[in-house]
């Protein structure tokens, strides 16, 4: 090894996805699912992207799909890492809400204005739809060099949307403008494929329902546990076969998202910590650096060897919708050991596809690009099926096994303290201002001049370690 610096409940046939269509709005009164198949290109190291048709006339932008954002957002001027960029003023359809508005991800940020304008998917639902559409004019970190898109779609809910969850997100008008059934699916291909390549790897985002070639064997659903990120509940986690035996609540902490918009399985400190230990104490290499696992340096072996073979397989286990029961769904070494750089004539390097995380765990593209994912909106679940596409040299890269029984886990791994909560934020910001309140009248009644207070003796003087604002802030 050279190590070099580095740069559920089963449903057979989903109602109405059968024969791959569903209600929609074009002409024919049904949309053809199949012609949403490969309507996305990219990898996982710098995501998967739609083909979109935007303004009057129609200005052509790559999307990013993301499902851990809530914002439709596209470059609004020209900016040194994007090739192309929406124009309003040459949209004649275009129309400004004077909105100022503001996003920041785990990695980069943007600020734009708010406005709408008309969209056309070349490859999604047949028709215009008009959509609330923020024009980024300053960003950070978001567009990087080398990136083949203009924008961000965020398909999660409305409650992540910036301003404010006042803001229809986009998936939710083209739900109440086209009519279609409240759920999309999501595919993406790059299984064994390096993780910044061309750029082209295959992918479908499936609008409106199920397309049926896009999966094998049978969906397997997890509940939506909040509304807001797509936010599942992880019981345990497997590496090699042997339970990392953590208190669920770890893997939970302090939320468990299915997230597209992020490359990596991210995992919470001490489990990050913990999966690192069983898969270099399981894998057959005896001495590793720690770089590898931190993401600072790579794994490069001869191109004729293929590393994979060397680690376990990892496991995630996840509440079935029948609460007494799970499933879970595996990632070999193919999908998290990935394949980023190519030195010299000989040797292949390799980047660890896992990295820790201090507010989350989140499935992001290792993971989900070995399944066909269903975000099942209308009926609050996450369904997971294997994805054809997620082979490598032929063979399968990723699992589904169940059903399991939960005897083993606590009856709830997820914290019910949920402060993000609107209606708890607004009862907590009631709750300090009426301290803030009290706390002022005491201020108020402790300056009052002596005249007109009580005028104590010396047997009644309060001394200060006795006063009301010496004990306030002990």
């Amino acid at each position: 090894v050279v190590l070099r610096p580095g740069s559920g409940s089963r449903q057979q046939d989903p109602p109405g996805a059968a024969d791959g269509l569903a209600l929609a709005s074009d002409p024919g009164g049904t949309v053809n699912f199949l012609a949403m198949v490969e309507n996305l290109q990219g990898d996982s190291g710098r995501g998967y992207y739609l083909e979109m048709l935007i303004g009057t006339p129609p200005q052509a932008l790559n999307i990013l799909v993301d499902t851990g954002s809530s914002n439709f957002a596209v470059a609004g001027v020209p900016d040194p890492d994007v090739t192309s960029y929406f124009n309003p003023e040459l949209s004649s359809t275009y129309r400004s809400q004077g909105i100022d508005v503001t996003v920041k991800y785990s990695q980069g940020s943007w600020t734009g204005v708010l406005g709408t304008d008309v969209i056309t998917m070349p490859k999604g639902i047949y028709g215009s739809y008009t959509i609330n559409i923020a024009t980024i004019l300053e960003s950070e970190n978001f567009f990087l060099p080398g990136v083949k898109w203009h924008g961000i779609l965020g398909l999660a809910y409305d409650a992540l949307a910036k301003p404010s969850s006042s803001v229809e997100t986009f998936f939710d008008s083209l739900v109440r403008q086209a009519k279609i059934p409240n759920i999309f699916s999501l595919q993406m291909c790059g299984a064994g494929l390096p993780v910044s390549g061309s750029g082209t790897n295959g992918g479908s985002l499936v609008l409106g329902g199920i397309e049926p070639s896009l999966y094998r064997g049978d969906i397997w659903y997890t509940p939506i546990k909040e509304e807001w990120y797509y936010q599942v509940e992880i019981l345990k986690l497997e590496v090699g076969g042997q339970n990392l035996e953590l208190d669920c609540r770890e893997y939970n902490a302090d939320k468990a998202i299915v997230d597209s918009g992020t490359t990596l399985l991210r995992l919470p400190e001490k489990v990050f910590s913990a999966v690192v230990q069983a898969i270099a104490r399981t894998s057959l290499i005896q001495e590793f650096s720690s770089g590898f696992w931190t993401g600072s340096q790579l794994a490069c072996w001869d191109k004729t060897e293929k590393p994979w073979s060397l680690f376990p397989k990892l496991s995630i286990y996840l509440r079935d919708e029948n609460s007494s029961r799970s499933f879970r769904i595996s990632i070999l070494p193919q999908l998290y050991i990935q394949p980023i750089l190519v030195i010299g004539d000989n040797l292949q390097c390799y980047r660890f596809g896992i990295s820790s995380s201090t507010n989350a765990l989140v499935i992001g593209a290792t993971v989900m690009e070995g399944f066909y994912v269903i975000f099942d909106r209308a009926q609050r679940r996450v369904g997971f099926a294997v994805s054809p596409c997620a082979e490598v040299d032929g063979s399968p890269v990723s699992e589904i096994e169940g059903p399991f029984t939960t005897a083993d886990v606590a009856s709830n791994c997820v914290s019910s303290v949920s402060l993000h909560e609107p209606v708890l934020w607004i009862a907590s910001y009631a709750l300090m201002s009426l301290c803030g309140i009290i706390l002022l009248v005491l201020i108020i009644l402790l300056l009052i001049p002596p005249r007109c207070q009580h005028r104590y003796t010396d047997n009644d003087v309060v001394n200060d370690e006795s006063s009301l604002v010496r004990h306030r802030w002990k």
